[in-house]
């Protein structure tokens, strides 16, 4: 088990961090698209980009090889999609609670991966998480990248969930 924490400056850029260590950083483009640039730890970068005529399909991309795709479905859910090293693995994403408000990571039998916390800062208008992983999340062989589409996961379903309202 370990302990993350995402702190933003701006709204548009998130730094996760463990122990003071700097795990990735998640930037956006602007405020209002799904396109960001995910880095880790200064080795790998990657690009998040909408597709489809809807962009309900998000997709992570290193170069143009295609090793991660979300969307959400009927429920609220997020069907995460990886294909690390040619090898496919399901995971959902999913919000629990109103008052005690988190999100959850889940391998494809249910067993939880990662859970988020999120924290509103008012100040930023936005919001910072603490992330809580399980020994199972701590040995993948991809996590980190795992836990920064998690984080993209949590603002796209904030964001959804806004549209939604509005």
């Amino acid at each position: 088990m370990a302990e993350y924490y995402a702190k933003s400056n701006n709204s548009l850029n998130f730094e996760v961090t463990n122990s003071d260590k700097l795990i990735g950083t998640l930037s956006y483009k602007n405020w209002f698209k799904f396109n960001a640039i995910i880095d880790i730890a200064a080795y790998k970068s990657y690009q998040v980009e909408p597709k489809g005529f809807w962009g309900t399909t998000i997709e992570l991309k290193d170069g143009e090889k295609v090793l991660l795709k979300f969307r959400m479905n009927w429920n609220g859910e997020i069907i995460v999609q990886t294909y690390f090293d040619g090898v496919k693995e399901s995971y959902v994403f999913k919000h629990r609670g109103i008052f005690k408000e988190s999100f959850v990571l889940t391998d494809k039998i249910g067993s939880e991966l990662v859970i988020m916390k999120p924290n509103f800062k008012w100040n930023l208008m936005g919001n910072e998480y603490q992330m809580i992983t399980s020994d199972t999340f701590e040995n993948l062989s991809n996590k980190e990248v795992l836990m920064m589409i998690s984080l993209h996961c949590a603002n796209y379903y904030m964001s959804m969930m806004s549209a939604a309202i509005v």
